[in-house]
């Protein structure tokens, strides 16, 4: 199932896409609520939720999803872990060895915006970066999952732009400062339940491009760590909750590592991550200053 949750006339309400309708499941089914956290704690919500989906999509015309505005798929995700180093040429192009064991950080919430809003290049930098990765939404939480039982743990897929503001991030050997400027990482707008992909959502075709300029393009069948791995590891140190978001790292083609010069995102350009079944995550760029600028009117 294809799931979306966003506002139409100014009411959010979680939708089921099919194509380029969606119908309205929270108007449908009692309980579901105006965000995934119901659906994630509930499993039997999440069959009823199914099985509207299909009647709904057999009887009713639905409400175009150009008119959705994305909202977050979860309002406040308990915690955001993401992978550093996941992909071998991304590795390399970065100067760092090939760890033997994931390089882990988190996001605060502050730092998560829904996609199709602004990702904010800040007033102290300009050196943006984008970065396109898988997202995992964990649905039953946990603690030393094994790798086999891992992907019974996982709710959906989304897509994740984990902005990076880089000469923050190599302040310190922490990575926390880059990675946590508030509205630099986007999420969604899709959310696709795991019978709906390949296992563990392997074999995707991943992109960032601006326009016509692909900056980068590779498979999530190159990641080092699977999604299966990245839960069972995770897990050995910390409980997983339903509604923790994981973010699985990104493929070769960073801004950073662009040659003969860094490739900045700027104001003005809109930066699109996308995978292949799940759908595309655009943002348009803008400068901190131009966002105060509209507060103060």
């Amino acid at each position: 199932m294809r799931l979306l949750v966003g506002s139409v006339s100014g009411k959010r309400a979680v939708f089921a896409v099919d194509g380029d309708k969606a119908v309205n499941l929270t108007e449908a089914v009692t309980g579901i609520g105006d965000d995934l956290a119901a659906l994630i704690a509930d499993p039997s919500l999440l069959e009823q939720a199914q099985e509207k989906a299909r009647e709904l999509a057999r009887g009713a015309k639905g409400v175009a999803v150009s008119d959705i505005t994305p909202a977050l798929p979860v309002s406040a995700p308990p915690t955001i872990i993401c992978l550093g180093l996941n992909y071998t040429d991304h590795i390399k192009e970065g100067g760092y060895e090939i760890p033997d064991y994931p390089a882990l950080f988190m996001r605060g919430q502050q730092s998560i915006m829904a996609a199709g809003q602004p990702m904010v290049r800040p007033g102290c930098s300009d050196h943006l970066d984008y970065e396109a990765e898988l997202m995992v939404i964990i649905g039953k939480g946990g603690r030393h999952i094994s790798e086999a039982q891992a992907l019974e743990h996982v709710f959906g897929y989304t897509v994740f732009n984990d902005g990076s503001v880089r000469d923050y991030q190599r302040k310190t050997h922490q990575w926390t400062p880059g990675k946590n400027f508030d509205a630099t990482g986007a999420i969604g707008p899709f959310v696709v339940t795991p019978e709906d992909l390949p296992e563990g959502a392997s074999g995707l075709k991943i992109e960032s491009r601006v326009g016509a300029e692909i900056l980068q393009s590779s498979n999530t069948g190159n990641m080092i760590w699977s999604v299966a791995q990245t839960i069972a590891t995770i897990s050995e140190y910390t409980t997983l909750q339903p509604g923790d978001h994981i973010a699985m790292g990104t493929p070769p083609g960073v801004g950073h590592a662009k040659k003969p010069a860094p490739r900045w995102l700027k104001p003005g350009e809109t930066v699109e991550i996308e995978i292949e079944g799940i759908g595309i995550c655009a943002s348009p760029v803008v400068d901190e200053a131009e966002i105060g600028r509209e507060a103060a009117e």
